[in-house]
């Protein structure tokens, strides 16, 4: 029974700075003291101490003895390796599904759409990149592939920061990238081969964007 408000605490801890990080409010390079995360968490140094290791493991920071908690950046031959992987993976699954996809399927992202709309109009990009995230992620689930879908969501956090860095300081980018869900869609939804081709093109563009 003693164990379970710490073990609540550490995941508090790990969401919270994690959000921090994701959103910027912690920018990289920025470097935090474990007393700041104390004292701006009101928690003890264990469960800190706990979260930070973890977001050490998933590279959203470094721990130095000397300085403090470091905010790592995404370094762009990561950020080439992933979107590289991305495609192959991604196009993979389109090819799985075009030909079967089903009515429900079809409608689960294109509910997803319609949510991304609403936000697109309120210029809410944390919302928008979630959802945009999210569209693949469908995609991926009605291929089935256990381990593609693992490989991904290893990936999605790391890839939701870089989309949020980048429509934060080009909002409108977002119409672009709802665009081009669209047109995979209808292609989809018309069991079109050619959305092989448009997810390609589409994370191939979005990789252009990030470099740009």
């Amino acid at each position: 029974m003693g164990t379970k408000p710490e073990l609540l605490l550490k995941d508090i801890a790990y969401k919270q700075i994690k959000k921090g990080i994701l959103e910027e409010a912690h920018q990289p390079g920025t470097i935090l003291s474990e007393k700041q995360l104390v004292e701006s968490l009101s928690m003890s140094k264990t469960p800190i101490k706990s979260a930070v290791e973890r977001l050490e493991a998933e590279g959203f920071v470094v721990v130095s003895s000397k300085r403090g908690i470091i905010i790592q950046d995404i370094s762009i031959d990561r950020i080439n390796d992933i979107y590289n992987l991305r495609i192959a993976l991604e196009t993979f699954n389109c090819e799985q599904i075009y030909n079967k996809i089903s009515e429900a399927e079809i409608k689960y992202l294109d509910d997803n759409l319609k949510a991304a709309e609403g936000y697109i109009k309120e210029l809410n990009v944390n919302k928008f990149a979630e959802l945009d995230h999210e569209f693949h992620l469908i995609i991926c689930e009605i291929a089935g592939n256990k381990e593609i879908k693992n490989i991904l969501l290893n990936y999605n956090e790391h890839l939701y920061r870089i989309t949020l860095k980048h429509l934060n300081k080009e909002p409108e980018r977002m119409y672009k990238f709802h665009d081009d869900h669209v047109k995979l869609l209808n292609q989809l939804r018309n069991h079109d081969r050619e959305c092989v081709t448009s997810m390609k093109i589409h994370l191939e563009d979005s990789k252009k964007i990030l470099f740009q």
